[in-house]
């Protein structure tokens, strides 16, 4: 009985001493697409590998061959035979789809002993895009945010810029078809009290490997007729260094009028806009992707214009509507108007300001003039009256000094 249990406990110990097992791997298989789940071993002779998923084969190989033994993988797995005598025992596995995700085991029995390793497999389809657009098929204004043929289904988060106190309320639905693939809509109802935010909606995929950002703002402008005007456009702070397209849709038929590429820094405007859109290329990775309308029509240029910046994973999307006034004959007779009064304003100032100029100059140059000394007048003026008298004075004057002063004063009447 001794030696029985003896012998046990040494095979027991010599098994666990030939059989390796090493850490984990983890997997992540992209939806429809290849994928190589890995395994290497001690080369040896008379190799025998086993696949399985949670204890049910998979796929097996020995020297006669190797095959699927499993109907969900017919036609799906295979061996790089050519590689097992180099220690090579990984499984490919292609068109991945949900199905396959799990914990599956690598099983290798050679004459040196028996190997094992488990890969953990998960299985994603990855946000290829996402749109958000304003809806108001529901009576309100809504946000909606969506993006299909997602797996697993990724987390919708909202926000808006400035933040505000009011609290969002978005209703979420992920619907799965029948490949297991999800489609997720997201809205969000409008603030209608606040008119001038961005709207920005996140998606997060499952595990936290990609994160995609997409948001939107609306505005309405106006402008007149021959006036050039420009029409705002800002990337948000988050997306740096973006390529930016210009659209115009009137009467729901859209034309592209101008994109710029990020990369070459070059603009391209389509043959109908060459004339009338600028784009500052200069301050475009600046974030100011501002068009500017050069003499602008009422019927061609009014309508809404669409500014979009793109980036790998990020989009920010502006709508502008714009009202180009039409210049009638009463308006411009007004503004004919209006230009004459301006010009017989200035032309008024500029009299006075002269006016006042000369009659500075003719002041200082009257006192400026010597006044007469009152003993050098001899004649007097004549005093208003029936009559008027004349007082001649005749001074008689001697240089010696023994002489008196005579004066000698004559009146004369004369009849008035």
């Amino acid at each position: 009985m001794a030696v029985t249990y003896t012998w046990t406990c040494l095979l027991l110990w010599i098994s666990i001493s030939t059989q390796t097992t090493i850490p984990d791997a983890h997997v992540t298989c992209v939806f429809l697409e290849e994928c190589v789940l890995p395994c290497s071993f001690q080369t040896d002779r008379d190799e025998v590998i086993r696949w399985l998923k949670q204890e049910v084969p998979v796929h097996s190989f020995q020297r006669g061959g190797e095959w699927s033994e499993h109907e969900q993988y017919a036609g799906r797995t295979s061996l790089f035979t050519h590689l097992v005598s180099r220690g090579n025992a990984s499984l490919h596995l292609s068109g991945c789809g949900p199905r396959d995700r799990g914990i599956y085991k690598c099983h290798v029995r050679t004459s040196a002993g028996v190997h094992e390793a488990h890969v953990i497999v998960r299985v994603e389809a990855p946000v290829r895009a996402l749109s958000l657009e304003l809806s108001r098929l529901s009576g309100y204004e809504e946000v909606k945010c969506t993006t299909r043929h997602v797996y697993p289904a990724p987390h919708v988060a909202w926000a808006t810029d400035p933040p505000t106190a009011q609290p969002l309320r978005p209703i979420t639905r992920k619907l799965a078809d029948r490949q297991g693939l999800y489609a997720v809509e997201s809205r969000l109802r409008r603030l209608n009290s606040q008119s001038e935010l961005t709207y920005i909606c996140t998606v997060i995929s499952s595990y936290g490997s990609q994160t995609w950002t997409a948001s939107l703002r609306e505005r309405e402008i106006n402008g007149v007729e021959g006036k050039d005007l420009t029409i705002p456009c800002h990337a948000p702070p988050y997306q740096p260094k973006s390529s930016v397209s210009w659209s115009f849709t009137n009467h729901n038929e859209e034309a592209l009028i101008l994109t710029y590429d990020s990369q070459s820094q070059l603009s391209f405007a389509s043959a109908p806009w060459e004339a009338c859109a600028r784009l500052d290329v200069l301050r475009v990775p600046l974030g100011d992707g501002s068009l500017q309308l050069v003499n602008p029509v009422s019927l061609e240029h009014t309508g809404t214009y669409t500014c979009v910046y793109s980036s790998p994973q990020n989009t920010h999307t502006e709508h502008t509507g714009v009202n180009i006034s039409a210049v009638t004959g009463e308006r411009m007779r007004s503004q004919e108007e209006s230009r004459w009064w301006i010009f017989a304003v200035v032309i008024a100032v500029l009299a006075l300001a002269l006016t006042g100029i000369l009659g500075y100059l003719k002041v200082r140059g009257d006192q400026s003039k010597p006044r007469k000394r009152p003993e050098e007048t001899s004649e007097m003026k004549p005093m208003k009256g029936k009559s008027q008298s004349t007082l001649t004075v005749e001074c008689m004057c001697s240089t010696r000094p023994d002489h008196q002063l005579t004066v000698v004063s004559r009146t004369d009447h004369k009849k008035v």
